[in-house]
C-alpha cells in the first residue's frame, strides 16, 4: 500500500496539485482517484491556464468536464457555464480585484473554454436552478446585465439546457447562501461528486449520506422554482 500511495504521489508531482493535492486525493475513493488524475495529469485543454487557476480548480474542471449531467444551485450570480463573456469579465474583475487585465482575461477564456462543451457533440445535460437574487445583483453596466439575461433566455431554448428560477415570491427556501454543483458521470463506477467552491478552496464530496442530503435540498430547490418556460417568462419581463 505504501508503494501505491509513493506512486501516487509521483504521478501528481509537478502538476498543479503537487504532493499536498496527491495526500488529499489518496483519501478518495479508487473511482474518484482515477478521475482526478486523468483531470489533473493528462493532457485537457484547462492545463494551459495552470499559471491562473487555483490549485484546486483544475480538478473540478476535468470533473465536469467528463460529466454526462451537471445540477448546479446558484444563489448570488449566474452560473459560470452561462455567462457572457462581459459579464464573466466583471464578475472576475470584482473577484480578483488586484488581478492584471492579462490574467482576467486568461480566467474569462477558462470560462468560455468550459462552455463550448455545452454545444458540443457529447454535450451533457445541465439543469440550472438560479435563486431570483442571481438576477438582480449587478455585474458590469446595464448593457452588460441586459445582453446576460438574453443570453439566458438563448440558452434555456437548447434542448440540453434546463434553467429554473426561484422567485423573491417563494420566500425562504433549502438552499440557503450555499451554491453547489452535482456532477454524474456515465461510468456506473463512478458515484456523483458534491462540488462546494469556497473562498480559498473547494469540497468534493463524494459519500453517499452527502450525496443525498445536496440531492434532497435540489430536489426542495426545484419545488420551489417556476418551471423552465415561466423562467423564461421572468427573463423577457
Amino acid at each position: 500500500m505504501a508503494e501505491q500511495n509513493n506512486d501516487f504521489d509521483e504521478l501528481l508531482e509537478g502538476t498543479s496539485l503537487g504532493s499536498r493535492g496527491a495526500r488529499k486525493l489518496r483519501a478518495r475513493t479508487p473511482a474518484f482517484r482515477a478521475r482526478a488524475v486523468r483531470s489533473i495529469a493528462g493532457s485537457g485543454w484547462w492545463h494551459r491556464y495552470s499559471d491562473v487557476l487555483p490549485s484546486w480548480y483544475p480538478t473540478y474542471i476535468g470533473l465536469e468536464d467528463a460529466a454526462s449531467t451537471i445540477h448546479a444551485y446558484e444563489v448570488h450570480l449566474v452560473h459560470g457555464l452561462l455567462q457572457t463573456e462581459a459579464y464573466a469579465r466583471a464578475v472576475i474583475r470584482r473577484s480578483l480585484r488586484t488581478a492584471s487585465e492579462a490574467d482576467i482575461g486568461r480566467h474569462v477564456a477558462v470560462r468560455l473554454e468550459r462552455q463550448q462543451r455545452l454545444i458540443s457533440e457529447n454535450a451533457p445535460q445541465v439543469h440550472v436552478v438560479l435563486d431570483e437574487s442571481a438576477l438582480r445583483r449587478p455585474y458590469g453596466d446595464r448593457e452588460v446585465m441586459r445582453d446576460q439575461l438574453q443570453h439566458l433566455i438563448d440558452m434555456s431554448e437548447l434542448e440540453n439546457v434546463w434553467l429554473q428560477i426561484i422567485p423573491f415570491s417563494a420566500g425562504g427556501h433549502s438552499g440557503g447562501a450555499c451554491a453547489f454543483t452535482i456532477l454524474t458521470f456515465p461510468e456506473p463506477d463512478l458515484s456523483d461528486v458534491v462540488y462546494v467552491e469556497q473562498l480559498t478552496s473547494a469540497l468534493y464530496l463524494e459519500k453517499r449520506w452527502e450525496v443525498d442530503q445536496y440531492q434532497t435540498a435540489l430536489w426542495e430547490l426545484l419545488e420551489d422554482s417556476l418551471t423552465p418556460e415561466k423562467s423564461r417568462d421572468l427573463l423577457q419581463g
